[in-house]
């Protein structure tokens, strides 16, 4: 029985112009309200889709959201972590030398704000973060690398480039830098280094352990490669039509596009 959605926004939810149809967000106010958990699961902290949040009602004592590709799972109404995993100035030593020899801008976040990397080439992040109407904001702060703190617990690194620039960067990874990281590209512009070994699955495993339930108890619907662990992983993973390759290989179903209200027809016919 399925007791959970988990939802990506980017090319998922959200439709090109970063906003959720009238009818994705009727549905889902309609099954929160009979019971079932809605939780949206993305790279950017809380308070940067707080305007969605409260669109969709998830303001309850228990909703929750997966922030940071599920480095932190966060309860909506008092920003309490229930589960919080990072990665320390050392981890992020390897992609910084990598940035640097590639000359690749770098960005490292934490969980709170962005930390543009001023000693290497300019970032396209804070454009990126920034595209679209979503309300919410997220600090971004000028450091070099070696400004950062030792002591500080960081989510996640980013580089963020033009797709064909981004491209190559990813075929220059080798195997000494990769084994560091889960890398994922999120979006054509965005490739993003987590934890080894962290994904959204992460933070939805210890929600679902929150409540009782496991992954039999999940559906969730993505596109990309951020996407894969859930999609794989849920009792119902489902793949959007504009969805990479690999996610479709894994899912257990295909709605529409994003722009074609994929996850709104996929629910009304589920729940139907």
């Amino acid at each position: 029985m399925i007791k959970m959605i988990a939802l990506d926004l980017d090319r998922t939810l959200l439709t090109s112009d970063k906003t959720i149809t009238a009818s994705a967000e009727k549905i889902l106010k309609n099954l929160h309200k009979r019971g079932i958990k809605v939780v949206l699961c993305t790279g950017r902290p809380i308070n940067a889709i707080w305007g969605l949040i409260q669109q969709l009602g998830l303001t309850g004592n228990e909703d929750y959201t997966i922030t940071f590709n599920g480095a932190l799972v966060v309860h909506n109404n008092d920003r309490k972590p229930l589960f919080q995993e990072g990665m320390t100035k050392t981890q992020l030593q390897s992609v910084y030398d990598f940035a640097k020899q590639h000359h690749t801008p770098l960005d490292v976040l934490d969980f709170k704000q962005v930390y543009e990397i001023t000693d290497l080439k300019p970032s396209t992040y804070k454009e990126q973060f920034n595209a679209g109407k979503m309300s919410g904001s997220i600090q971004f702060l000028d450091r070099s690398f070696n400004q950062l703190s030792d002591k500080q617990s960081y989510s996640k690194a980013i580089i963020s480039d033009v797709a064909k620039l981004l491209d190559k960067d990813v075929s220059d990874i080798d195997d000494k830098v990769a084994q560091n990281y889960h890398i994922a590209r999120s979006q054509p512009m965005v490739l993003e280094f987590l934890a080894p070994k962290m994904d959204k699955v992460v933070g939805l495993k210890a929600l679902l352990k929150h409540f009782g339930w496991d992954f039999s108890n999940l559906m969730a619907f993505g596109d990309g490669q951020n996407d894969l662990g859930m999609v794989k992983a849920a009792g119902v993973g489902v793949a959007m039509d504009n969805a990479e390759p690999e996610v479709k290989k894994v899912s257990k179903a295909t709605t529409l596009s994003n722009d074609n209200d994929g996850v709104a027809v996929y629910l009304e016919r589920y729940f139907s």
